[in-house]
């Protein structure tokens, strides 16, 4: 008789012990270093840490406390007001960038030189921090280059994003973008990064009800266009007449499979002077100069020769296989390994006319294992943003592999699997940042190994 209420009673007192929410709290800050996400590090008077998005190293702002509650490690914020502004800091160009308003990119209120230096600055605290490199150590001048053709005059803003995935807003029907950490829908009538060929479609103009999402796809170096529509469960697809011709796809509901709706179920993309199918919405570059620029700085780290044998590891639709391909000649020969079917099918259609290289599907830690390879003369490896992973790097100093280059989205993934190479004798000789993602914190780096032994 007597249990119930002393259930209650603890369950009260459970309720009472938990932390005060600190949402919507202001504190006026001195802004420090950049951090790794798009935000700046800084601390309130009683020392908790604040991760500030909105501001720049060195400036005074009032924060807004977006994330967090008494004792947390650290708080979420934003810079509601700019009490000291920084030298680099400039008039966010994008209408719709700022505090609570779309979360798609992180420097709009910086200078385009100012953004690379910040991105300099996390890629060399990554290092430091996880795989104990100075940039000289490996083999970095410190810069982070932008992509040909992005550097504009001051208010203009480089016109790279290809692929453009909408959100929905279900009350009104109208495509925007997801405001930062939020399902909330920022509404927009136009993105100054998406590319020309997004831009053109018209997407925010129409009338989605009934969609969660509406991807938009411009292809790089030929006039595909393609629209991928996830519906909400039980919505019917609406009649898509856009702007310009236009193939289009839909997710399924129950399978997450991407099927043809009318048009080509692929868009066709031009690197390294070759066409590449790329179907399903599947993985391709996002900057228009990507592709290009990232196959340059792996062969140039690599320097191929004739009759090598080399892998491709999470080779998408065949990008860096093909180059390969190319330049090991007829005696050589490549392996790729990816895990999405789809990526497959057109990594074996793209290199169909190399009868020296094979493509496997699987995940790369299984397969790799079950190839019986035990030698190799180059490796490009580019994986996903959680990278590769100690056994897998493991696994690939034992094939003693001249040089093996990695590409990565995500420096901290970089800095940890260095620090993995390490442990198995093979050092970084160069590394090289691209600002493949302006307006944004993200970044790609290609990293160039070599067993340490050479280097000594």
């Amino acid at each position: 008789m007597h249990a119930e209420p002393k259930k209650s009673q603890a369950a009260g007192a459970r309720a009472q012990e938990r932390p005060r929410s600190l949402v919507g709290e202001e504190y006026e800050v001195e802004i420090g270093p950049v951090a790794h996400g798009g935000h700046c590090i800084a601390r309130t008077a009683e020392g908790q840490v604040l991760f500030v998005r909105h501001t720049l190293p060195g400036e005074r702002v009032v924060a807004r406390v977006t994330e967090g509650e008494e004792g947390a490690r650290f708080l979420r914020a934003d810079a509601v007001r700019v009490l000291d502004a920084s030298k680099d800091r400039v008039e966010a160009p994008c209408p719709y960038a700022g505090p609570g308003r779309c979360g798609g990119c992180d420097w709009q209120h910086a200078k385009p030189g100012a953004q690379r230096r910040l991105k300099g600055e996390v890629i060399a605290e990554q290092l430091k921090r996880l795989a104990g490199l100075t940039p000289e150590e490996a083999g970095w001048d410190g810069t982070v280059m932008p992509a040909e053709g992005d550097k504009l005059p001051a208010g203009e803003v480089p016109q790279w994003r290809t692929r453009v995935q909408y959100a929905v807003d279900p009350a009104t029907g109208k495509a925007g973008l997801r405001r930062h950490r939020s399902h909330e829908v920022e509404p927009i009538e136009h993105c100054m990064i998406a590319a020309e060929g997004v831009g053109e479609l018209g997407i925010e103009q129409r009338d989605w009800t009934g969609m969660e999402s509406v991807e938009a796809i411009a292809a790089t170096g030929s006039q595909d266009r393609q629209v991928i529509l996830t519906p909400r469960p039980g919505a019917r697809l609406p009649l898509v007449e856009l702007d310009r011709p236009v193939s289009v796809l839909r997710v399924d509901e129950k399978t997450g499979g991407v099927h043809r709706v009318h048009g080509r179920p692929f868009v066709r993309e031009r690197a390294d002077g070759r066409t590449h199918r790329v179907g399903g919405g599947g993985f391709w570059q996002v900057h228009p100069k990507a592709a290009d620029t990232l196959v340059t700085a792996v062969m140039q780290g690599l320097l191929p020769r004739k009759g090598d044998m080399a892998l491709d590891l999470y080779c998408g639709v065949g990008l860096f296989a093909g180059a390969l391909a190319d330049r090991v000649g007829d005696k050589g020969a490549v392996l790729g390994i990816e895990s999405g079917k789809r990526a497959v099918e057109d990594a074996r259609h793209n290199l169909a006319d190399f009868p020296r290289v094979r493509i496997e599907q699987g995940k790369v830690e299984s397969v790799l294992p079950r190839t019986g390879i035990t030698e190799v003369d180059l490796v490009v490896l580019d994986p996903p943003r959680a990278g590769a992973g100690r056994a897998t790097v493991a696994h690939l100093t034992t094939l003693n592999a001249r040089r093996i280059a990695y590409v990565a989205c995500d420096p901290a993934a970089l800095a940890r699997d260095i620090a993995y190479f390490a442990e198995h004798g093979y050092r970084v000789r160069t590394l090289r940042a691209f600002d493949l993602f302006p307006m944004t914190s993200h970044v790609e780096c290609v990293a160039i190994l070599e067993p340490a032994l050479k280097g000594s």
